[in-house]
């Protein structure tokens, strides 16, 4: 069995592709105030939320627990709309050596758009099982959160 692998999940949003990457790109502080699964987010290190140095804590609820994590801006390709995060802390330092969280808003010409969500990761052994829930998190958020983009 590998140890490295890679789960996506892609769902189809009303919001256009800009104002999902807009979102996530400079507003990233806001997405606890859209979705019922991030109870709160902060700054652990850092001044500002949208630095390849600063470091966010985020407490969610993922598989139906409350789950803290940290995460990080590893890069952000503006005219790809993509942004590649770390995820890491005690909740996943055990099980996995590598977590990245890959972010992608595709426009679509009818209307709306395609969010991407990309998980790639390494287990620290064979035991530990891919990081489906997380990705249902994400998953799932993003139906919240397209609901409140719409309002707004």
């Amino acid at each position: 069995m590998s140890l490295a692998g890679k789960i996506s999940t892609e769902i189809r949003v009303h919001a256009t592709a800009a104002k999902w990457f807009n979102l996530f790109a400079t507003q990233l502080h806001d997405v606890q105030n859209l979705t019922d699964r991030v109870h709160g987010t902060k700054l652990h290190h850092g001044d500002d939320w949208h630095h390849n140095e600063s470091i966010k804590h985020w407490t969610s609820t993922i598989d139906g627990k409350v789950t803290t994590y940290h995460e990080s801006i590893e890069s952000i390709d503006e005219a790809n709309k993509t942004i590649t995060y770390k995820v890491f802390g005690e909740e996943f330092d055990h099980k996995f050596r590598v977590l990245k969280v890959i972010f992608e808003a595709i426009h679509k010409d009818e209307g709306g758009s395609i969010i991407k969500w990309i998980i790639e990761y390494e287990t620290t052994s064979e035991e530990v099982h891919p990081p489906f829930g997380f990705l249902e998190y994400l998953h799932n958020g993003s139906r919240d959160v397209d609901g409140n983009l719409l309002k707004a």
